[in-house]
């Protein structure tokens, strides 16, 4: 997949795990204490990892995952763009090319939990808030 040429989504196992982590610091994700040798783990477990590639350059500029048994539910993490290479269609490219994969394989099941100012993003490609349901995390100190 393309976008003028300019870029091309790769579907990967491996990656370069400096340029990922680049990329979870341009999300606000990283914490600097983390090791990148453990995004390799983090790669090979996800269903499907999108990286966004600049064809120019060989540069990491976008990525995604899908977290999913691959046979019912899928669960869309980690999308982000580096802000250099925003507003030219790069992050679409990358969720298209995570949905592709899941349909494929029957996942018709897919969901996510949007950053503030994303819901129009992903209600282009077809999300919607699920009405009725509440997206929780467990926090074990606050028990």
């Amino acid at each position: 997949m393309t976008y003028e040429g300019e870029f091309e989504v790769r579907l990967v196992d491996a990656w370069d795990l400096d340029a990922i982590a680049d990329l979870y610091r341009a999300g606000g994700w990283w914490k600097e204490e983390w090791n990148p040798a453990g995004l390799s783990s983090l790669i090979r477990g996800s269903f499907a990892f999108a990286v966004a590639v600049e064809s120019s350059t060989g540069r990491t500029v976008g990525m995604g995952r899908v977290i999913s048994d691959g046979v019912s539910d899928g669960y869309v993490q980690d999308l982000v763009v580096h802000p250099n290479y925003r507003d030219r269609d790069i992050g679409t490219m990358i969720l298209s090319a995570l949905l592709k994969e899941c349909t494929s394989a029957g996942v018709t099941w897919i969901a996510l939990i949007a950053e503030p100012e994303t819901e129009a993003f992903y209600a282009r490609s077809g999300f919607q808030r699920m009405e009725g349901h509440t997206p929780m995390r467990w926090y074990p100190e606050k028990r």
